[in-house]
């Protein structure tokens, strides 16, 4: 018995949910500095949109004006994995996914500073309601993890910048020539900044072009294609059988599916309090009812947004 379009959707949706949870933990499983996993993990990905016609083709049909917008937002997609991984080396897995699932609230109040909107009220609610959640992470939580903390902090900052920008630049190109310009600006940026970040010891141990180890490669191969791509491709399908609120439900629970994988895989727990994860379900829970919150009728996240982030928790 087939599967019925919306039914198929719901399952893609949520398979590529689970593989964005991987995205921490193999950005934990790799040995490579943020810097250098970051380098590497936007090269891959730009190196196979490169082989598809179709995106050179939106490439030349774009306009100067219209590039330059989203090489400042690939600057900024490359600084939030710079920092999302940061925090994981810093911190773990389970912190930097519960940190990104912060971006709704930061969203909540960057999106109608960028849009000229009135801000609501009920908007300052939800951010209210994320406050002793944090509080309980922080405290639940060694000492020596809280700067990976706040680098977590940060880099939902800046998926709530780039989600917002994203969302105003919506349907002026491709999503995957979205992505290949994005992620291509990124790269170029991190090569330029590199010397800088290492020499104020900001960039790990490694230089940004040292050769990963055969089993680095191999995890590198699988965040870039697996984990990015194979996702990406999959969740532009299913959008098209989906409800907004459906997909935002859905993507707005990857923080679950990551601390659950760093509980199962890395044993995480035993370096976290029960308060860490209590913190955990207040933020998750005020992110959840955000779209009952905010009263806003909910809207799909931007396609290469997608590609991009971290935490999908930018689709109000």
């Amino acid at each position: 018995m087939s599967m019925s379009p919306s039914v198929k959707a719901f399952w893609q949706i949520h398979f590529c949910v689970l593989l964005w949870g991987f995205t921490a933990i193999l950005g934990k499983l790799i040995t490579l500095s943020a810097l250098a996993l970051v380098w590497w993990r936007m090269l891959l990905v730009i190196g196979a949109l490169a082989l598809v016609p179709k995106v050179w083709r939106g490439v030349r049909q774009m306009s100067p004006r219209v590039m330059a917008a989203y090489s400042f937002i690939g600057v900024l997609v490359a600084l939030h994995w710079l920092t999302f991984y940061a925090s994981i080396k810093l911190a773990n897995a389970s912190v930097a996914a519960s940190c990104m699932a912060t971006a709704s609230v930061f969203l909540a109040v960057i999106e109608p500073w960028l849009a000229g909107k009135r801000f609501e009220m009920r908007e300052l609610i939800l951010g209210a309601a994320v406050i002793p959640g944090v509080a309980l992470v922080v405290g639940g939580v060694p000492s020596e993890m809280r700067l990976g903390i706040a680098v977590g902090v940060i880099s939902a900052i800046l998926v709530a910048f780039f989600g917002a920008l994203n969302k105003r630049m919506v349907d002026r190109a491709d999503p995957l020539t979205v992505t290949f310009v994005e992620l291509g600006a990124g790269t170029a940026f991190l090569t330029l900044i590199a010397p800088l970040l290492l020499m104020l010891g900001w960039a790990g141990d490694g230089a940004l072009l040292q050769l990963p180890t055969l089993n680095d490669s191999v995890l590198l191969l699988l965040l870039a294609f697996v984990c990015t791509l194979l996702p990406f491709a999959l969740s532009l399908i299913a959008l098209r059988h989906m409800t907004a609120f459906g997909v935002q439900l859905a993507v707005n629970l990857e923080p679950v599916y990551a601390v659950v994988l760093a509980i199962i895989l890395l044993n995480e727990q035993l370096e976290l309090t029960p308060t860490f994860y209590l913190g955990v379900m207040i933020i998750l829970a005020a992110t959840l009812l955000h779209p009952f919150i905010s009263g806003r009728k909910p809207q799909a996240p931007a396609a290469d947004v997608l590609a991009t982030a971290e935490a999908k928790s930018v689709a109000e």
